[in-house]
């Protein structure tokens, strides 16, 4: 799976309708107004790991 920085899943995450909820320390969650659910992304991050955009991906009902 292809790495990504966390302002480019930030971005997704925005144009896909979530929006910024609240920020704890570094991590940053997203809440979408049709969808059930958090999205939690550390940000800043360079290179978020496949598997941790893979979670992300599941979270925000991508995958």
């Amino acid at each position: 799976m292809k790495t990504y920085q966390s302002k480019e899943l930030m971005r997704l995450l925005k144009e896909d309708g979530w929006y910024l909820n609240r920020v704890r320390g570094s991590h940053h969650q997203f809440k979408h107004s049709n969808k059930k659910g958090l999205v939690t992304i550390q940000h800043p991050v360079k290179d978020l790991s496949g598997f941790i955009v893979n979670s992300i991906f599941k979270q925000a009902g991508w995958k």
